[in-house]
């Protein structure tokens, strides 16, 4: 049985076990976790800052290197983390070797992205002057990371932050320490300098809130729930003004216009919907549809829940894995007690799965009658819920898309290059999708949203040096 520890200054620090449960087999202890206390989290924000100036001289040739080799390494071990991803998170194994080899893409992205144009030069309007502006490492960083994408999201904070001369405190999510454990594992056996990457396992109101409280760390990089994300920006801005960066949740619709190919539509749906056991924040969990193929793409959507196949993650013929663990399990299920107190039609799901599995599986789950003013239509509820609401026009539709506090992603299911057009002008989102689900992006393109769902800096791709540097403008005469 695999104990995984925190790493501080090269070094891998013991605390009290806490082991790890398969959520969709609780017989299966994945591996325990050694909780740290906040004099270990304390000390990787010490290992870090000391490090900061060698890596910021480091060579670039070897950083690259570096970073290259951890990617390489874990594209290697693909089927090995995939496997281990299913048995701690719950993902489905095709979709967790879709994560894991794009935390591989993603490390060797940044290795090469530093040699592209890392500055600028201006004209001056004084004579005799030249103009630059030259991109420093923002410093020392924390890095607070979700479970839902136990890999991917701290790869596509990590390697940026790496790549551009930070050093890193990185606390994962209590649920994932093996993945965690694991890829910090990768990076350690790198060659990269004792310190300048560091990992502490613990609860957040613990390890947490020592980086967040912490004067010595420059920046805090942050996913997850919007709640949480205000308390992160809150106590960066009173210890020591930190620059923070903030990815939260998303309440996302999906308009399916009178024109559309409900087949296409109904894909677009489950998909966004409901894989990943609808853990993700880019969920489709708003279905916005033209009242004219209101009842048609019910009809679809329905017996397309109803049809999915709830099993274990590694069971070859599972469609939906598991929940998480019981916490989120009951929460969904409060939100589908929810649903029906506030007057909506449970048309699909709303259970739990029993027959799965001594696992937390629940039934795909669809409600009809929904008003855009309901908890279910306003609160992310992260798992396989989803809501349907009607609209008379493509304005409606809009107007129904954009009323919610979030805007992360936005679809259209539309055959109208004009309904696309519009769609594209003028919802809030930060990311839009047009005939495709709403979950999905690219390790080469920024991902954020509007409102409250982000705040700072777009992540990914070479956008995500904008959180990770800082400009300076420098003049020299001659």
């Amino acid at each position: 049985m695999t104990t995984y520890r925190s790493l501080v200054a090269g070094e891998w620090i013991g605390g009290q076990p806490s082991p790890h449960l398969n959520p969709s087999d609780l017989d299966d202890v994945v591996g325990h976790s050694a909780l740290a206390d906040a004099a270990v989290a304390e000390a990787a924000v010490e290992a870090a800052v000391q490090a900061q100036n060698v890596w910021q001289a480091f060579p670039v040739a070897e950083r690259i290197a570096i970073l290259d080799r951890i990617g390489s390494q874990i594209l290697q071990r693909t089927e090995e983390l995939a496997t281990l991803l299913s048995r701690e998170e719950g993902k489905l194994l095709a979709e967790a070797r879709g994560e894991v080899a794009r935390a591989g893409q993603t490390f060797r992205y940044h290795a090469h992205e530093l040699l592209q144009p890392q500055g600028e030069r201006y004209l001056s309007t004084r004579p005799g002057v030249e103009a630059e502006v030259r991109h420093r490492p923002l410093g020392a960083v924390g890095i607070i990371t979700p479970w839902n994408y136990p890999i991917a999201i701290p790869a596509w904070k990590i390697a940026p932050a790496l790549a551009h001369g930070n050093t890193v405190v990185f606390k994962p999510a209590e649920l994932v320490p093996a993945l965690a454990g694991e890829l910090s594992s990768i990076i350690h056996d790198s060659g990269i300098p004792p310190g300048v990457f560091n990992m502490v396992l613990g609860p957040g109101p613990v390890v947490g809130e020592t980086l967040l409280t912490s004067v010595r760390l420059h920046g805090i990089s942050f996913t997850g729930s919007a709640a949480t994300g205000r308390h992160v920006a809150r106590q960066c801005l009173e210890h020591g003004n930190k620059r923070f960066q903030l990815e939260l949740g998303g309440k996302n619709p999906l308009i399916v216009m009178d024109d559309a190919d409900l087949d296409v539509a109904a894909r677009c749906a489950l998909d966004g919907a409901f894989f990943s056991t609808g853990q993700r924040c880019t969920a489709s969990s708003r279905l916005i549809v033209h009242e004219r193929v209101h009842d048609a793409f019910v009809d679809r959507i329905v017996s397309g829940a109803e049809a999915l196949r709830v099993g274990p993650a590694l069971a070859p013929d599972s469609q939906i894995g598991p929940v998480v663990d019981a916490v989120q399990l009951e929460r969904n299920l409060d939100y589908v007690r929810i649903g029906c107190e506030e007057g909506a039609e449970l048309a699909a799901g709303g259970a739990r799965v029993d027959e799965a599995g001594n696992g937390w599986f629940m039934r795909p789950t669809v409600f009809t009658g929904v008003r855009n003013d309901m908890r279910i239509a306003q609160e992310e509820i992260f798992g396989p819920v989803t809501a349907v609401i009607s609209a008379e026009n493509l304005d409606e539709a809009i107007a129904l898309a954009n009323d919610t506090s979030f805007g992360l992603s936005a679809g259209i299911v539309t055959t109208s290059l004009r309904h696309a057009t519009e769609f594209k002008r003028r919802v809030r989102a930060g990311v839009i999708s047009v005939n495709l689900p709403t979950a999905g992006t690219e390790l080469h393109l920024p991902f954020g949203g509007m409102r409250g769902s982000n705040h700072g800096p777009r992540e990914a791709g070479r956008y995500a040096r904008d959180f990770y540097t800082q400009p300076v403008t420098c003049y020299t005469a001659w």
